[in-house]
């Protein structure tokens, strides 16, 4: 099972081209970073590093929907910022959107009173989520402990930010965030398609691990639409 779940992980998503993929290699069982490895350490490392790849797509789309945000982090284009936040060195800190993480940071991208890059506060917070909820690692050995109950919450909070996404409106009654279009002109909805990916990633090795582990996964019972985000 877990071979066909690797597989599955391998054939998902594809990253944009112009961006460079620090945090996604290349998959070699001759290396030596692989010796420590079971066949579902490698499904965990593929699981969470596909998922960086999508959020490096998300951002430089976010970024080209509503580029008033870009312009409060930097006059570069969308995609060497975006490249920058995943590659520099500043572990996910960053001073003009109150060194906020996790949920703090999705909240605060969807805060009137919030004056920041929107985009940098939700991408900061999504990959951060994502990373504890895997015990603050994206690379995993035979050792390492995970929780899926943790996993699988992460992907409920990122439900709750598709329905922020397309509900949450400012005082003027735009939204905070502009991404998925649908009109009698234009029919957009690429975000949805690539936060979709992330959720069903997830989703599969929580249930995956939840197995594996043989403890069972409590199904979040509270509705969306109130907004408030999991423990994970």
């Amino acid at each position: 099972m877990f071979r066909i779940l690797l597989i599955l992980i391998l054939l998902t998503g594809c990253a944009n081209n112009t961006l460079k993929n620090k945090d996604s290699t290349q998959y070699d069982r001759s290396s030596v970073s692989q010796f420590g490895k079971t066949d579902f350490d490698r499904m965990a490392d593929y699981e969470i590093r596909e998922n960086i790849e999508s959020l490096k797509i998300l951002m430089v789309k976010f970024y080209k929907r509503n580029p008033k945000e870009l312009r409060k982090t930097s006059s570069d284009n969308a995609e060497i910022v975006t490249n920058w936040v995943f590659n520099a060195k500043h572990d996910w800190k960053f001073k003009s959107i109150n060194f906020a993480q996790g949920t703090d940071a999705l909240n605060q991208a969807f805060d009137e009173s919030f004056e920041g890059d929107r985009v940098l506060s939700l991408i900061t917070g999504l990959y951060t989520m994502i990373k504890k909820a895997h015990g603050d690692k994206i690379e995993f050995f035979v050792f390492d402990s995970l929780n899926a109950q943790s996993i699988y919450n992460s992907a409920r909070n990122i439900e709750i930010v598709l329905w922020k996404l397309s509900t949450k409106r400012n005082i003027a009654g735009q939204l905070f965030l502009v991404s998925n279009e649908m009109n009698e002109k234009n029919s957009n909805l690429s975000f949805e398609r690539e936060f979709g990916k992330i959720i069903g990633r997830i989703d599969y090795f929580a249930y995956a691990l939840s197995e594996k582990s043989e403890r069972s996964i409590t199904r979040a019972l509270q509705s969306i639409a109130t907004g408030i985000f999991l423990p994970f």
